[in-house]
């Protein structure tokens, strides 16, 4: 299958971004050689995406990986934990734009204002606050494909349709206006490890645990690239 560069295109940050990444790459652990492939994989993007995003990150031990590239019944919210080389994975939500067929398969991105869209790209999680859904994490857009999260009100939170037990009853999670929803405990889980000044990065994979990746639906209008970031540098610019 042809693919293009994870980040050609759009996904570019502004120059509040543009810290040259060989001056992280000291800061950073060696990366992780054990683990599935899947988990390599993670912890090479986790890297590279800090290094894109600079200085806009302040918390760099724990990167969120979102990988909308799978179905909503698996775990596919990625915590990729540098400092102790580990990976865990739990569920989370795309938004109703996304899947109009309600299938639990995302079709498709958007920065749109009312679209009710999940939005690929960099975010930097930024405050907790009490919203419709209780406690909530406010979530700044570091590219050009999701820059508008703050004005569409994109953030985490915990929702009931998010819950393991949603997907019992009906085979998927229900769907967010856009929001990085979760189950309760998941959530709690996302407030402890993900919050305050860390990098969530969110993109359609498609990474299976071991390493293959999981074919895209029909209907869907997502590009997906190459994963070898295995084969790259770590401190490379993208």
């Amino acid at each position: 299958m042809q693919r293009r560069d994870l980040i050609k295109g759009t996904l570019a940050v502004g120059a509040a971004l543009a810290v040259p990444a060989r001056l992280l790459a000291s800061t950073l652990p060696a990366q992780p050689m054990a683990g599935t492939p899947r988990d390599r994989v993670l912890f090479a993007l986790a890297k590279r995406e800090l290094d894109r995003a600079g200085a806009a990150i302040w918390k760099r031990d724990i990167v969120g990986i979102a990988d909308f590239g799978l179905h909503s019944a698996k775990p596919r919210f990625h915590f990729v934990n540098l400092e102790r080389g580990e990976v865990q994975s739990y569920h989370v939500s795309h938004g109703s734009g996304s899947d109009p067929q309600h299938d639990g398969w995302l079709k498709q991105f958007s920065n749109t204002e009312g679209s009710n869209a999940t939005s690929r790209g960099a975010y930097v999680t930024w405050e907790w606050y009490k919203g419709r859904y209780g406690t909530s994490v406010r979530l700044g857009g570091l590219d050009e494909t999701n820059n508008a999260a703050l004005r569409r009100y994109i953030v985490m939170h915990r929702a009931d349709y998010a819950e393991p037990s949603h997907i019992e009853r009906w085979g998927r999670l229900g769907r967010s206006n856009g929001c990085f929803a979760m189950g309760e405990e998941q959530f709690r889980i996302a407030l402890m490890h993900l919050s305050g000044g860390r990098l969530l990065y969110a993109d359609s994979l498609g990474l299976e645990e071991d390493g293959s990746i999981q074919p895209l639906p029909d209907l869907a209008m997502i590009e997906r690239q190459p994963l070898d970031l295995l084969q790259r540098p770590a401190t490379s610019a993208f």
